[in-house]
């Protein structure tokens, strides 16, 4: 599976438990860390933690397993590192205060939809 599929995958994941402001930013040319960094909100505890929950079991069912998973605990900054693909689920108030999307404005910025062309 490549990395444009891995993240369609994702952003399919993270919409079916309703996250919001899912953002795709395509890193590729900015960064070797991953190709893309997707960043989505969930409203609570139980909502970010459903949303890596749902990411993890249907890229599982895809053969893919995690490098890395942090911050499932705390639930306020759950980073799940998919080597290509890094994915990003905050709470509402962690994601205004860390602000990926300006951190890695470098990057390009992929409507979710564009990953199915």
């Amino acid at each position: 599976m490549n990395s444009k599929e891995m993240a369609k995958l994702v952003c399919h994941a993270l919409e079916e438990k309703k996250a919001e402001d899912i953002k795709v930013i395509n890193i590729e040319e900015v960064s070797v860390l991953a190709d893309y960094f997707i960043i989505a909100s969930g409203t609570n505890y139980n909502q970010v933690q459903a949303m890596a929950d749902n990411v993890e079991e249907l890229l599982g069912k895809a053969d893919v397993t995690p490098k890395q998973i942090e911050g499932y605990q705390t639930a306020n900054w759950i980073l799940m590192d998919y080597r290509d693909v890094i994915v990003h689920i905050f709470d509402e108030e962690n994601r205004l205060f860390y602000d990926l999307e300006r951190i890695w404005r470098d990057g390009k910025n992929i409507a979710v939809e564009a990953l199915a062309e």
